[in-house]
């Protein structure tokens, strides 16, 4: 089996073992099932992409994070609109035992950066340890951390202003 080959089925066997944690970063810049799908899609086209191209680097989970997200940020820029979320929804289609019902939190979250929001997501949400995340979106630990600890100060303020 040729190298390209190799990767591409490593590939495969990774989307089919990851798919639930894709959806629910997908899902929580989309918040519409389908248009989660079509990121997941957009992501997949973009990767292979890559492979054929022979740019794929050593951790796949890092990389395929950052097209993801990408992606993500794309369908925003593209879909600038009024999205409105059925948290039943999410709860249907996932069976994952992480799921936030908390309607105060899901409301803070979507009041801070978009940046900030993904940090926290992946690291809070999605359990990735701070290098891991620093790798996903090229920064420094440090600058991960700081945001982190902001993010979950804005967080709070939220939080507080609710109660």
């Amino acid at each position: 089996m040729d190298k390209k080959r190799k990767l591409i089925v490593d590939f495969q066997n990774y989307l089919q073992e990851n798919r639930n944690a894709h959806y629910r970063l997908a899902y929580s810049y989309s918040k519409h099932p389908e248009d989660a799908w079509d990121i997941i899609q957009t992501s997949i086209e973009k990767a292979i992409r890559a492979i054929q191209k022979s740019n794929f680097p050593e951790s796949m989970n890092s990389w395929f994070y950052r097209i993801l997200i990408n992606s993500s940020l794309d369908y925003l820029r593209k879909n600038k609109r009024l999205i409105i979320t059925d948290s039943s929804v999410l709860e249907c289609m996932l069976e994952h035992e992480d799921q936030y019902e908390n309607i105060d939190l899901e409301k803070a979250m979507e009041q801070i950066p978009t940046e900030i929001k993904t940090i926290i997501t992946l690291r809070y949400f999605e359990d990735m340890k701070i290098s891991d995340i620093a790798l996903v979106l090229g920064q420094n630990e440090n600058t991960i951390k700081t945001k982190l600890y902001r993010g979950l100060r804005l967080l709070r303020l939220e939080l507080e202003e609710e109660i």
